[in-house]
């Protein structure tokens, strides 16, 4: 089989690996979707030399094959898996980490913050930009009938990682959310917390993407480049309360610092978007406001089931924030797109 590996600089291959022969507890999962991400680029555009960590190559330089968000169909079973963990031709989701299985977070479905130390596929293990991917069987999650392979795929890293971030924030449909960068993740949050029944503020530098907030059901959408104060535009949509809470994805020092200043009195900020920093006025923005500022990193496996199923008994079409989809021949095209970071979300489909 082929598959797409990093190999820093912009640049990328199609290589050919062996199929995988799923082990004990393992299974095989045949790839019908792979989604593409932020953190891609990450290992896209590192220098080359640049080390394994930050070219994805595993500790002894052999090189991974990328992708993060699998969704699939299982295509094979190792022993001792049961029917019940997997079978043939069962519609999967990937939580794409594998830890010890056994420590406080991996025995509560948080195998990426394993006290070991956690394999990720698509970066430190063989991923899902390829024809099949092997993991342990207890890394899966069904797919909804109800939904497509590729919102499987999304809801696997990009919009389950807004979910998770939504959930820390304890969003409800009273509250007034501003959403800070409407990459992939961002429109996931959108969509997600329109279908909650939020109050929807969208902020982005990028026309094309906040037009498809509004369509996601944005109430209010503000371009930060063109606005001479945004704090000031938050403050007159939400009669110079703030709003209740704030969700940063742009990983921008400025949008951080304007997610935690445009928050109510007690209200709550959750920063996703990862990398970079922020200088904050500790007690102007934070302590005198009783500000609560979170951290969030991805979900956990219960989050991803939780998030499929709200998606699939609300019916929202997860589908609408992919802007391109793509065949594994057209890699190098499609990571060039994704480079720019003005489009939606683009996805393989094998």
């Amino acid at each position: 089989m082929k598959g797409i590996v990093f190999l820093g600089d912009r640049s990328l291959t199609l290589q050919e690996f062996p199929d995988p022969t799923p082990g004990p507890g393992e299974v095989v999962i045949e790839i019908k979707a792979s989604g593409m991400c932020g953190t891609d680029l990450k290992y896209y555009r590192a220098p080359t030399g640049a080390g394994a960590a930050a070219l994805g190559l595993r500790a002894n330089q052999e090189p991974v094959i990328a992708g993060h968000e699998p969704c699939g169909i299982v295509a094979a079973v190792g022993a001792g898996v049961s029917d019940k963990e997997a079978r043939v031709g069962m519609r999967v989701m990937q939580h794409h980490y594998r830890g010890c299985g056994v420590c406080p977070h991996c025995s509560t479905g948080w195998a990426q913050l394993c006290v070991d130390g956690a394999e990720v596929y698509g970066a430190t293990a063989h991923g899902a930009h390829t024809r099949y991917l092997k993991c342990p069987a207890r890394t899966l999650v069904p797919l909804p009938d109800e939904l497509t392979f590729s919102t499987g795929a999304a809801i696997s890293c990009g919009t389950g990682t807004a979910w998770g971030a939504l959930q820390r924030l304890n969003l409800q449909g009273q509250h007034t959310i501003a959403i800070f960068g409407q990459g992939p993740v961002g429109l996931s949050a959108t969509q997600l917390a329109v279908g909650m029944g939020a109050r929807v503020i969208a902020l982005d530098i990028n026309e094309d993407r906040l037009k498809m907030s509004r369509e996601l059901g944005a109430d209010t959408v503000i371009n930060a480049a063109d606005t001479e104060n945004v704090v000031d535009a938050i403050m007159e949509c939400t009669r110079g309360l703030g709003v209740d809470v704030s969700f940063e994805a742009s990983a921008s020092p400025a949008a951080r610092r304007q997610a935690v200043q445009c928050v109510r009195t007690w209200g709550k900020v959750c920063f996703v978007g990862e990398g970079g920093d922020v200088t904050l006025d500790v007690s102007g923005d934070l302590l005198r406001k009783q500000v609560t500022l979170i951290g969030s990193w991805t979900f956990s496996i219960v989050g991803l089931m939780e998030c499929a199923r709200f998606i699939a008994d609300r019916n929202i079409p997860v589908d609408q924030i992919f802007t391109d989809t793509w065949r594994l021949d057209q890699a190098e095209e499609a990571y060039r797109l994704c480079d720019q970071q003005t489009s939606g979300k683009g996805v393989f489909l094998m």
